[in-house]
């Protein structure tokens, strides 16, 4: 059993990102942004909407506040300023959530806050703590092996470890930095065959040409990519075909 999730939300003013209203057809959870990295109140009320539609469960993403570089660039901050940003998006998102009388089921960190949680045990345990702090019955997502996941477990919460359909992977299981021209695969049929190796094997080929070990509870999509929609309906298809069941809910806390 498999979640499948896409980083969505992130239009904001005049400016349109992805294509949200159809890629919600084909996932089961949807990452919203939180207005710091992309996204606005209106965007995420429309998301919100959308979701609670289509059935979709509904996560905070959370990113550094860096509008005009995405949230894919480093910031320099203490891990109580993280531990701050993180409790004010995922309030923003519940509050919304709230409105339309749906639950916030997960919080998922974006960009350069994510992949700086994935190494680093301050920022990690700080993301964890206001997660904790906030709602501990919430899932934390992480990516696959890192210090984010095992400081969420260390916090008494409910992980899930992701994998990235259409990312490449360093040897020591972190993700290929944007800045390096291998780190997207942009071969939807290369994509799937490596999401199927992950969530079957539990194995993924590195770039070095090694095999990792990986454990996969929730494959991202990227919902800004170009083509996104077309792959993630050519995914899911590939996961029904293999018998994989699409995740409809994580449960409940023990």
């Amino acid at each position: 059993m498999i979640d499948l999730n896409s980083d969505l939300g992130e239009s904001y003013g005049a400016f349109k990102v992805g294509n949200d209203h159809e890629v919600l057809k084909y996932i089961s959870s949807a990452n919203v942004a939180c207005g710091y990295h992309a996204g606005d109140h209106n965007v995420m009320f429309e998301t919100v909407r959308l979701a609670k539609k289509h059935g979709v469960r509904i996560g905070a993403h959370p990113g550094l506040p860096d509008l005009a570089g995405f949230g894919r660039r480093k910031m320099n901050l203490t891990s109580r300023e993280i531990y701050h940003l993180t409790v004010y998006q995922v309030g923003a998102l519940a509050a919304v959530c709230k409105a339309y009388n749906v639950s916030l089921s997960h919080v998922k960190p974006h960009g350069a806050l994510y992949n700086m949680a994935a190494k680093n045990r301050d920022i990690a345990g700080a993301i964890a703590q206001a997660v904790a702090d906030f709602d501990s019955s919430i899932v934390l997502y992480g990516l696959a092996g890192s210090e984010l996941v095992i400081a969420g477990r260390e916090k008494g919460l409910r992980v899930a470890e992701e994998v990235f359909a259409d990312r490449t992977y360093q040897p020591d299981g972190t993700l290929t930095s944007r800045q390096e021209k291998n780190a997207m695969i942009h071969q939807p049929s290369e994509a799937i065959e490596r999401v199927i190796r992950m969530v079957k094997e539990g194995i993924v080929h590195a770039v070095d040409g090694t095999d990792i070990n990986i454990n996969a509870d929730t494959i991202c999509v990227h919902g800004d990519e170009p083509q996104a929609l077309e792959f993630v309906a050519s995914l899911r298809e590939a996961l029904i075909n293999e018998n994989i069941p699409i995740r409809k809910s994580w449960g409940k806390k023990r």
